[in-house]
């Protein structure tokens, strides 16, 4: 996906550094609840004095070498000097147990998700909220989104990112929705019902029910991140309908009504275990695709790294061609404060909207909650439209729900391939068919199934245009340039479209794009699309990828020229992502172990 960079890659790695206990010796990374999140923390609560976390380690057993720091630090604390964990059994009713494996009934040995709840009756995640029982409440499969399975880690709406901010509500939430109100974004909040003692969400004397409540006042989507965060692999099937339904309830005695999407804690939802009781009990899996990797950052003089992640991805990208499914999380500061309006002003910047996922997936409102005690509200909030030239944009472009906007009076013919949204294949260079992920062609895999006649033709072979994709998916032909071609508004070059007279150079590259360096000018450079090629290097053929080669039935381009979203492994300076930059590819799905 394209949020990796090099440095993302180990992310497993850096998050064990990073969330680790001080001795080192956790099994697996430490993400939510210890030392380092409460003790990152800037400023102080303003409703309660809050309780340092102790770590967090999922192994029961004590270490030799640690024991007398311990028993300094915790045992002598204990009403009981109790121990527990696999070796030693449950704390006395009413008691936590501490990572640690020490009974205690304060913050210290009850907060979720650390104080181990096999083990501590008093653990904040075995305490039920107060509220009706939601368990029994018809659960339909609506719309087209799929429900559990292998999980959500895409958008589908082209010119969409989706914000996301998990584990909250927190003491900076309040001031993230302001600085969301400020920009006119809508969010989605992965909400957490009783994670690091802050109290239960429904409970009338903490902040939390106002602060969610406003959330929904203002337009932004409400989603679940269950009860307290707890690893699913470590839960019985029972433990795991107790973090979804107690998070419902906690939502119904709030709002009325809960949420039909969630997130997954750690991003561990095994397809075939956790995938199939979410599917069962009516939940979309949220996951990923674009980590700034704030949590790792929360510092004044580490937030520049997130930053320059963002600016690795999003910045220069085609809003026409690319969405993406943004993660951060609303419990740091550095997020909140400084992170979310560097963000928030590229975003819209880029050409792009900032809309809930519910939005960037289509998926129409009515479906992001069921009914309980009142019915689901309607939605009647508007997205505010992104600023550019794009071909996609116009400045009535206010999507809110539904996914993309339907065809108006005025259609205006596609300049750089994609469809949708005003914009129509007919009479384009590109073919007169838009598929169904918004791009022009010619072939069955344009005009075929999910074919859009509102911004085009639909049958296939009616298109007079050498060759059916308007991206070769091999190294050894090419489109032909056409008579008359199109100055380049976004740095793509070929298939009919020229660098010369562009902002961004005369030489159009192997790849497929403008510049003016040796890197475009030189080997492959393609004189047919350009000016200045160099020496004998350069070539006509039309740019390709020579690390994707198998052909879409989807109607999506399988060159990285027009689609960013395939895997692209080239280091050459003429792409427009270089190897710091990442692209949307499964390696997501494999990092369970995120701090989310």
């Amino acid at each position: 996906m394209r949020f990796l960079s090099a440095i993302s890659l180990a992310l497993c790695a850096s998050q064990t550094i990073a969330h680790a206990d001080v001795d080192g010796d956790l099994p697996i990374p430490r993400l939510l609840g210890a030392r380092r999140f409460l003790k990152d923390f800037k400023g102080e609560r303003r409703w309660e004095q809050r309780v340092r976390s102790a770590p967090n380690d999922l192994s029961t057993e004590p270490r030799s070498e640690d024991t007398s720091r311990k028993r300094d630090k915790i045992e002598e604390r204990q009403n009981t000097n109790g121990r527990c964990g696999s070796r030693y059994g449950s704390c006395a009713t009413g008691y936590c147990c501490s990572y640690e494996g020490y009974c205690g009934n304060t913050a210290t040995y009850c907060q979720a998700p650390d104080c181990q709840i096999n083990y501590g009756p008093g653990c904040d995640g075995n305490q039920k909220p107060s509220g009706v029982d939601t368990s029994t409440i018809a659960r339909p499969k609506l719309g087209s989104v799929a429900y559990g399975g292998v999980g959500i880690y895409d958008c589908v709406n082209n010119g969409d990112i989706a914000v996301t901010f998990d584990d909250g509500p927190w003491d900076y939430t309040n001031d993230l929705l302001d600085t969301l109100a400020k920009y006119q974004a809508k969010a989605t909040f992965f909400i957490t019902g009783n994670n690091l003692h802050k109290g239960q969400i429904n409970d009338p004397s903490t902040p939390w029910p106002t602060v969610i409540q406003r959330m929904a006042a203002e337009g932004h989507q409400i989603a679940s991140h269950t009860w307290s965060h707890e690893n699913y692999s470590q839960l019985t099937t029972t433990q795991f309908q107790n973090q979804i339904y107690w998070n419902e309830i906690a939502f119904n005695d709030i709002l009325g009504y809960f949420p039909t999407y969630m997130r997954p804690p750690y991003s561990i939802c095994p397809t075939k275990t956790c995938g199939a009781q979410l599917a069962t009990m009516g939940y979309h899996a949220v996951y990923f695709d674009l980590d700034t990797e704030g949590y790792l950052h929360d510092d004044a003089t580490e937030i520049q790294t997130s930053k320059d992640i963002w600016d690795d991805t999003v910045p220069g990208t085609n809003p026409c061609r690319n969405s993406f499914l943004q993660i951060e999380h609303d419990i740091h500061y550095q997020t909140v404060y400084n992170l979310t309006s560097y963000t928030l002003d590229s975003l819209f910047k880029s050409g792009y909207r900032s809309v809930t996922v519910g939005q960037c997936l289509g998926d129409p409102p009515a479906n992001w909650y069921r009914a309980g005690s009142k019915a689901v509200p309607s939605y009647t909030f508007t997205t505010r439209a992104p600023t550019g030239t794009w071909s996609c944009l116009t400045e009535t472009a206010t999507p809110t729900s539904t996914g993309p906007a339907g065809p108006s009076s005025t259609l205006q013919v596609s300049t750089d391939g994609s469809c949708g949204s005003g914009v129509t294949c007919q009479g384009s260079t590109y073919g007169n068919c838009c598929s169904s992920h918004g791009y022009c062609g010619s072939s069955i895999d344009y005009c075929g199934t999910g074919c859009n006649a509102d911004f085009g033709t639909c049958t296939a072979g009616d298109d007079p245009l050498p060759g059916d994709d308007p991206i070769p998916t091999n190294t050894t032909s090419g489109a032909t340039p056409t008579s008359t071609l199109k100055v380049s508004i976004d740095g793509d070059c070929g298939n009919g479209v020229t660098c010369d007279g562009s902002e961004f150079g005369t030489c159009c590259s192997q790849f497929g794009y403008c510049g003016s360096t040796d890197d475009y000018c030189g080997t492959g450079c393609q004189p047919d699309f350009g000016s200045g090629c160099q020496g004998s290097g350069s070539t006509t053929f039309s740019p390709t990828i020579t690390t994707t080669t198998s052909t879409t039935t989807t109607g999506r381009p399988s060159s990285s020229l027009t689609n960013t979203k395939t895997s692209s492994t080239t280091t050459t300076k003429t792409s427009k992502t270089s190897t710091t930059k990442t692209s949307k590819t499964s390696t997501t799905k494999n990092l369970e172990n995120h701090n989310d």
